[in-house]
């Protein structure tokens, strides 16, 4: 055992058994390998094939939904505008309405007042006229108008009487 050949002879076989059985295990791993890198290539293949298309149909498709966006947008706004207008019409019908009603109940009332005067022969005479409470007129006096009506206020002076005016 003292003899460093038969050591090295030693060595020289462990490794060689050593080499021996990593390329024996190797050679089914090199063998996956290369069906892989087949299968890799013509995977690439296929999408150098099919992408571009693939990308341009993509970009296709989203130009179309943009146009697509913008007239469902316009759509949109002219609805609004279509709405609003409906909005205006039926507010101008609900305010013409109010009027024939206003107008038809004028109409009914003034129809009763006819029949009843019609009806009732003992009203041939003319009823007065109701006092609506309006004052004379002050300029057709010639006084000034006062917080009591037409009558000048107690001590005051009447600026057109004859003591206040001028002598010519």
């Amino acid at each position: 055992m003292a003899n460093p050949l038969f050591w090295l002879a030693l060595s020289l076989f462990c490794v060689a058994v050593s080499f021996t059985a990593v390329v024996l295990m190797a050679v089914p791993a090199m063998r996956e390998l290369s069906r892989a890198a087949n299968r890799a290539e013509k995977l690439l293949d296929t999408l150098d094939r099919e992408l571009p298309p693939t990308l341009d149909a993509l970009r296709r498709t989203g130009d179309e939904v943009a146009e697509l966006t913008d007239e469902l947008n316009q759509g949109v706004q002219s609805a609004g505008r279509i709405i609003g207008q409906v909005d205006e019409g039926l507010a101008s019908t609900r305010q013409q309405v109010t009027t024939l009603h206003r107008g038809s109940r004028s109409l009914w009332v003034g129809v009763q007042a006819a029949w009843q005067v019609w009806a009732d022969p003992r009203s041939q005479r003319r009823p007065k006229p109701k006092k609506l409470g309006h004052r004379r007129s002050t300029l057709a006096e010639g006084r000034p108008s006062s917080a009591q009506g037409n009558r000048p206020r107690e001590g005051a002076r009447d600026p057109m009487s004859s003591e206040n005016r001028p002598k010519i």
